[in-house]
C-alpha cells in the first residue's frame, strides 16, 4: 500500500529532476548538486499554496488558542461530566467557526505533504535511478562493451566477497548495484579496477565523469560526510542550523504556552530535530543533506515573505476571507450562510438547557428531601406521645410524663 502511493510520486519527481539536469547539462552546468538546489526551489514554489494555508492557520491559531484555552479552563473540573464535555466541544467548535475555520484546518496540508516528502527522500537516496545521463555512465561499466563487468562469469561472487560492507541484496539487480556504486569511495573504485582489469579503462573514464557530475565546491554529494576536516563536514552542520532557523521563523510571533504540555513538546522538538539532522547527516549521502539545507533556506525566505503578507492584511481580513470562502462552499450545497456558527450556538443552547434542567431537578430533589425530613420530625414528635389508648387517663398521664422527660433540663 505504501509503495503503491509513494512510487508514482517518486517517479514523477524523479522525472522533473531528470529534466532539470538535462537542461543544466545543455548549458554546460550538468551538476547533480546544482540540480538538487533548483529542484528543491521548484518543489517549494509548487507547494507554496500549502505553505500559505499552514501560515494562515498558524496566524489564526495565535488568537484562537487563548480563547480555546479559556474554554478548557472553564471545564477543567468537569472532566467526568459528559454533558459538560459536550458543551465544551460545542463552544470550541463555535470559536473556530467564528474565525471561518475548523479544528482540522491544518491537518489536510500535512496529509498532502507527507507522501511528497517520503517520495522526495526516495529520489535523493537513489538519484542515479532517476537521472538518466548519470545512470548511463554506470551502465557503461556494468553492461557496456563486451557485456561489461556483469558479463564476467564470477561477477556476483567477486562483488559480494570484496564489497561485503556495501548493502546490496542482489548483485545481479542493476538498480541495486547502480545505487550502491554511486556511493563508492575512491578505495572501492580502485578495488573494482583490480577485480576487473580488462575493464579498467572503462571504469576509470566513466568514474571520472560520475565524479564530475556529483562534485560541487569540492564536495562529492554522492559520498557520506565524515568527521574529517574538509568541506563535506559542513553539510550536516548547516543542515541542522538552517533547519533550526527555519523552525523559529515558521513559528513567527506565536506565543508558546508554557503550561501546555503539547506546546512544551513542540518547543523541545524545535531543538531536537535539528540536532537529529546533524546526526543523521553523517550517515547519509551529502546530496540528501544538501537537499535539507536548500529546503530550510528556501522555506525560511518564503516564510518571511508569507508572514509579512499576512501581517500586512491583518487577522480581520483573513477571517473575512475565510468566512466568504466557507459561505461560497455552503451556497454550492444549497445551504444558507453562517449556518455553521448558528448550529454551534443552537447546540450550545441545547446543552445549556439540559444543564439548567438538571440543576432545577437537583434543587427540587433537595427541597423534597427537606420537606420529607420535616414531615418525619412532626410525625415522630406526635407519635412520641401516642403510647396509650386515645382519651384514656393513662394516655394523658403518659403525655405529661413524657413531656416532662423530653423537656427535662
Amino acid at each position: 500500500m505504501f509503495d503503491a502511493i509513494i512510487n508514482p510520486i517518486a517517479a514523477l519527481l524523479g522525472k522533473i529532476l531528470d529534466i532539470l539536469f538535462i537542461g543544466l547539462n545543455t548549458i554546460g552546468l550538468g551538476n547533480i548538486a546544482i540540480a538538487i538546489v533548483l529542484f528543491t526551489l521548484l518543489i517549494k514554489v509548487l507547494m507554496l499554496p500549502l505553505t500559505m494555508k499552514q501560515s494562515k492557520m498558524m496566524k489564526l491559531n495565535s488568537i484562537i488558542n487563548p480563547e480555546v484555552k479559556a474554554i478548557q479552563d472553564k471545564y477543567k473540573d468537569k472532566r467526568n461530566d459528559q454533558n459538560a464535555m459536550l458543551k465544551m466541544q460545542e463552544e470550541v467548535k463555535a470559536v473556530y467557526a467564528k474565525y471561518g475555520t475548523s479544528q482540522m484546518g491544518g491537518c489536510a496540508q500535512l496529509l498532502i505533504q507527507m507522501p511528497i516528502l517520503f517520495a522526495l527522500y526516495r529520489v535523493f537516496q537513489q538519484i542515479p535511478m532517476y537521472v538518466g545521463q548519470l545512470k548511463d555512465l554506470f551502465l557503461n561499466i556494468l553492461t557496456g562493451a563486451s557485456g561489461g563487468i556483469m558479463g564476467v562469469d564470477n561477477y556476483a561472487t567477486l562483488m559480494s566477497d570484496n564489497f561485503s560492507s556495501v548493502y546490496v541484496k542482489d548483485w545481479t539487480n542493476i538498480d541495486q548495484v547502480v545505487t550502491a556504486m554511486n556511493s563508492f569511495t575512491v578505495e572501492q573504485w580502485s578495488k573494482l579496477q583490480e577485480l576487473f582489469p580488462q575493464f579498467a579503462d572503462v571504469i576509470v573514464s566513466n568514474h571520472e565523469k560520475i565524479t564530475d557530475m556529483n562534485t560541487f565546491l569540492s564536495i562529492n554529494v554522492s559520498q557520506v560526510p565524515t568527521f574529517a576536516l574538509n568541506a563535506a563536514i559542513l553539510i550536516p552542520i548547516l543542515a541542522g542550523l538552517t533547519q533550526y532557523i527555519s523552525s523559529k521563523v515558521s513559528q513567527g510571533k506565536q506565543e508558546v504556552d508554557s503550561d501546555n504540555p503539547a506546546a512544551a513538546s513542540m518547543k523541545m522538538m524545535m531543538v531536537f530535530m535539528p540536532l537529529m539532522s546533524v546526526f543523521i547527516g553523517f550517515s547519509v549521502p551529502a546530496g540528501l543533506g544538501l537537499y535539507w539545507i536548500a529546503t530550510a533556506v528556501f522555506q525560511t525566505i518564503i516564510q518571511v515573505i508569507v508572514n509579512r503578507y499576512y501581517d500586512r492584511i491583518g487577522v480581520d481580513e483573513i477571517v473575512k476571507r475565510n468566512v466568504e470562502k466557507r459561505n461560497k462552499k455552503r451556497a454550492k450545497k444549497g445551504l444558507p450562510p453562517e449556518k455553521i456558527a448558528k448550529n454551534a450556538t443552537v447546540s450550545t443552547k441545547k446543552i445549556d438547557s439540559i444543564e439548567k434542567n438538571k440543576q432545577k431537578i437537583a434543587s427540587l430533589q433537595e427541597k423534597k428531601e427537606a420537606n420529607d425530613k420535616k414531615v418525619k420530625e412532626i410525625l415522630e414528635s406526635t407519635n412520641y406521645y401516642k403510647t396509650s389508648k386515645p382519651g384514656s387517663l393513662a394516655e394523658k398521664a403518659g403525655m405529661v410524663s413524657k413531656y416532662n422527660e423530653k423537656n427535662k433540663k
